[in-house]
């Protein structure tokens, strides 16, 4: 009736229903937006209560269900799910794009701010740094199904992973890595411009995330056809994370330019 562990995936059995680590890991990362936006909207001078930011997250949890579910069935294997369109349900076999979960959490906190009245780029700045930690533990969860591991490699910490030739680079542990350190970095500036117009925090959020998610997809085994433009071969992640740059860029542009005015 109640079993730990009955497999990799699946943290706990409880009358033959599973529940997989991604669910625990997405609970807990919303937990931590929980506890963790109250404090930082200081630096920003929000004064949400917790009834806002109860509605702040519910919507980012469905944009981050949705659009992550539905950014993969798209973006990546959308002849597979036009075939079998009750798989895009099965989201406990894993399978979610941060690339869609972006454009989804958009979307939501676009509606909810509107309808609260919550200055959107202050709240987007608060919002990337336990953005980057659920990020982090989704790729721990990908560590531990063994799933979207990296390319063959002779370095000392490579890894065996099931189903695969050779010892293979661990990038889900890169992408932590990598993750972290964007949490870290953007703490650090959005408690370093608190004086300053909103909105550099988060185009700081897309540009280090864009430029280490390409340099991180080139040790990454391909999970569906790479994309050939020209000179340059792309991979899907790639190819989906230079808009998220570019954008990324212009907002910094544009804050820097209005910070200095200001100031």
């Amino acid at each position: 009736m109640f079993q730990f562990f009955p497999s990799r995936a699946v943290a706990v059995s409880l009358f033959g229903f599973g529940i997989h680590w991604y669910g625990i890991l997405y609970i807990v990362a919303f937990l931590i937006a929980f506890l963790l936006l109250p404090r930082l909207q200081q630096e920003r001078g929000l004064a949400l209560s917790r009834h806002d930011w109860s509605d702040v997250l519910t919507a980012g949890i469905l944009g981050v269900l949705i659009g992550g579910r539905l950014g993969y069935v798209l973006f990546y294997h959308p002849v597979y799910f036009a075939l079998h369109p009750l798989e895009i349900f099965a989201v406990w076999n894993g399978g979610m794009s941060s690339h869609g979960g972006f454009i989804g959490v958009g979307a939501a906190l676009l509606l909810v701010t509107r309808r609260r009245h919550i200055p959107l780029a202050a709240l987007l700045d608060l919002l990337v740094i336990p953005g980057a930690l659920g990020l982090a533990l989704g790729r721990v969860g990908n560590f531990i199904n063994l799933e979207l591991y990296g390319t063959v490699t002779t370095l000392p910490w490579g890894t065996a992973f099931p189903g695969s030739e050779g010892l293979r680079h661990p990038v889900q542990l890169y992408a932590v890595a990598k993750d972290l350190f964007i949490a870290a970095v953007c703490l650090w500036h959005l408690h370093r411009t608190r004086l300053l117009r909103p909105g550099g925090t988060f185009a700081l959020f897309l540009v280090l995330y864009g430029v280490l998610r390409v340099l991180v997809e080139f040790v990454r085994e391909p999970d569906a056809p790479p994309v050939f433009l020209g000179l340059f071969t792309l991979t899907r992640g790639q190819l989906y994370t230079l808009p998220l740059i570019a954008f990324g860029g212009v907002l910094w542009a544009r804050w820097k330019l209005t910070s200095s005015v200001s100031s």
